[in-house]
């Protein structure tokens, strides 16, 4: 996961998913991983990747998670990753779920998602963002880049099971 908020609060097994406040007391992120090899080095979500899972449950009460389908590099990631493969904007498409939403709307390994929405798109953390604000059932439109055309299309999204 990339755009986590690194912390020194301590993660043990069994505890992780707690708060991570500021000196306000204000939630600020929730711890979810530690570095193993590296002593008293954690990791939290960012708290505004967890609202839309929060507005949900004051909402309807509970949350049930949509599913794309899509496991995605941000930009700064590729050169890492695929050192052939440059773009100005967007998320790299690297797998699919075999038969999941995205597959079965056509989206393909190496396209760049740009926009879902009409919003701009340029790290996993703000389509997971926009994911986790939705239901399974719900239609969503992307803007798609592939071999240099720009492509919209709809995807109605999954359960996770």
């Amino acid at each position: 996961m990339g755009n986590l908020i690194q912390t020194d609060a301590t993660i043990n097994p069994g505890n992780s998913g707690g708060p991570l406040i500021n000196r306000y007391g204000e939630v600020i992120g929730i711890n979810t991983v530690k570095i193993t090899t590296a002593q008293g080095i954690g990791f939290a979500i960012p708290i505004n990747i967890v609202k839309p899972i929060i507005e949900q449950f004051i909402t309807a009460g509970s949350f049930e998670e949509a599913n794309l389908g899509v496991f995605g590099f941000d930009r700064a990631a590729i050169p890492l990753i695929e050192g052939d493969i440059s773009f100005e904007r967007g998320v790299y498409v690297a797998q699919i779920t075999v038969g999941g939403p995205a597959a079965r709307a056509g989206v393909r390994v190496g396209d760049i998602i740009t926009e879902i929405d009409g919003s701009e798109i340029n790290y996993m953390n703000e389509l997971r963002k926009h994911i986790y604000s939705r239901r399974p059932n719900d239609r969503v439109t992307f803007t798609i880049l592939r071999e240099g055309r720009e492509i919209n299309m709809d995807i109605t999204l999954g359960r996770v099971l």
